[in-house]
């Protein structure tokens, strides 16, 4: 058996963006919860990997998206989850953290083959990324009270689905690290 590697998905943000006033809600009540995670994480040893989206930026890297979204009006929602020396960080162009990115090879070389998936959007970034982990044969846990959303009922038929077709583990925050 492989380890446990937490994936925090987009949660490196302005918000500046067309459904940000839907996701900020959902996203401040994650961001304490994800916060929760990474301190565990980080107490245990467990590799953290920062996914996030360039934002059309193609020039950017991890340095800049962060300095920009603390520089932002929500520096609030980013500076808990914020990277430390020893994160990892993989940038994507698209929804899935899976595609077009090194991060399955990533994974392969730390031994990873379960994921635990936070951030945001639940039924989009975290829906995408759970179905290519699942098809890339990787165990998935998805802390339901981790992940933000844009539509609630969306959401909920993701975690659905990511359950059900994707065989994710979904649960609590607070049940992730027991088996």
């Amino acid at each position: 058996m492989g380890k446990t590697a937490l994936i925090v998905i987009d949660m490196i943000n302005t918000y500046d963006h067309q459904d940000a006033d839907l996701l900020l809600p959902s996203a401040r009540r994650v961001v304490p919860v994800a916060a929760g995670l990474l301190a565990r994480a980080r107490r245990d040893g467990t590799p953290v990997v920062y996914v996030n989206d360039n934002f059309g930026q193609w020039r950017s890297h991890h340095g800049e998206l962060l300095g920009t979204a603390l520089a932002g009006p929500h520096a609030d929602l980013v500076e808990p989850l914020q990277p430390d020396e020893d994160s990892l960080f993989v940038v994507k162009a698209r929804h899935s953290i899976f595609f077009e990115t090194p991060l399955s090879y990533l994974l392969d070389q730390e031994g990873v083959d379960h994921l635990v998936l936070c951030g945001q959007v639940t039924e989009q970034c975290v829906l995408y990324s759970a179905l290519d982990a699942h098809i890339r044969h990787l165990r998935t846990t998805v802390p339901r009270d981790a992940v933000a959303h844009i539509h609630a009922d969306l959401a909920d038929a993701a975690l659905r689905m990511m359950e059900r077709n994707m065989e994710a583990r979904v649960c609590d925050s607070a049940d992730v690290w027991s088996t």
